[in-house]
Parts: C-alpha cells; sequence; structure tokens
C-alpha cells in the first residue's frame, strides 16, 4: 500500500492533468518507445515553440484525469508507452508536427489517438487534422476567394468603360 504522502502526490498530479485536459482544445497520445534522445529533443523543442504541452504520463494518471475532466473515448489505447500533446487553441499544429514525426521515424513513433473538444478520435482522424492547411493558408484562401470575384468585376467595368471610349472616337 502506497503511503499517505505518494498518494497525496499521485492525486495532485491528476487534478492538475484533469484540468490541462479540461482546457485543451486538442490532445495527441502517441507511442514514443522507439525514438532516438536526439530526434525526442527536436520534436519537444518544436512543439514547445508551437505553444503545445508534451510530456510523458504514465496510464493509470490519465485514465484518471480524463474521467474527471469528461474526456471520452481514448482509454482503449492507454496502455504501453504514452505521451501526450496538448494544446489549448489550435487543433491542427500538434497532429502535423507528431503526424510528420511519425513519418520520418519509420514506425517507431506512432500515434495512437486523440481528442478535439472532450471527444475521443481515431488514429485516422488526427492524421485528416494533420493534412489540413495552416490557419494562416486558410485565411490566404479565403482573402483570395473573397478578393476574385472583385477583381473580376473591376475587369470588366474596364473593359466596358474601354469600349465605349473606343465607340465614342
Amino acid at each position: 500500500m502506497p503511503s499517505e504522502k505518494v498518494l497525496q502526490v499521485k492525486q495532485n498530479y491528476v487534478a492538475e492533468l484533469a484540468e490541462k485536459l479540461k482546457k485543451s482544445a486538442c490532445g495527441v497520445l502517441v507511442d514514443y518507445s522507439g525514438i532516438t534522445v536526439a530526434d525526442d529533443t527536436v520534436l519537444r523543442k518544436e512543439l514547445r515553440e508551437a505553444g503545445i504541452d508534451y510530456f510523458v504520463v504514465k496510464n493509470t494518471l490519465l485514465k484518471r484525469a480524463a474521467e474527471m475532466a469528461g474526456v471520452e473515448g481514448i482509454e482503449d489505447v492507454l496502455e504501453g508507452t504514452t505521451a501526450l500533446a496538448l494544446a489549448e487553441e489550435d487543433i491542427v499544429t500538434a497532429p502535423k508536427i507528431l503526424y510528420k514525426q511519425e513519418e520520418a521515424s519509420n514506425g517507431s513513433f506512432s500515434i495512437k489517438k486523440g481528442f478535439v473538444d472532450g471527444k475521443g478520435i481515431s488514429k485516422d482522424e488526427v492524421v485528416a487534422y494533420a493534412k489540413l492547411p495552416t490557419k494562416e493558408t486558410l485565411l490566404a484562401q479565403l482573402v483570395f476567394m473573397l478578393q476574385s470575384p472583385i477583381q473580376k468585376l473591376a475587369i470588366a467595368v474596364s473593359e466596358i468603360e474601354k469600349k465605349q471610349s473606343e465607340s465614342a472616337e
């Protein structure tokens, strides 16, 4: 039986983790067992720079924290080695970075599952998020789409004006 002190430390950790899970818009669970120290250091740096919280977590503690936070649908992958990436706002960046790592690792690093707004999503759905364009790219595409009809209207008006000035001469 664990001592009261150890039990209290674990309970505090689970409560803190549950709070992080509640605040997160997105989370990705990965199996990191085959990643090298050098690759892990690069991955952690990239995630940190993107504002993503990434850490190794014990499966039993994550299961309890997920229950407390109301995160559903991740229990079935809580076995083996597990690391968790949490993003508070952006639901695309974490999957994108972790998918890139999975592709580069040739199977030694793998995405297990994820969650968005407290609901579990499959590995395929995490990969689908990873393949989405970035927010900046989407905004640029939107501006282009909004600008295009106005640009075509301006060209049409200009052509009409040219024809009228030619017929007046």
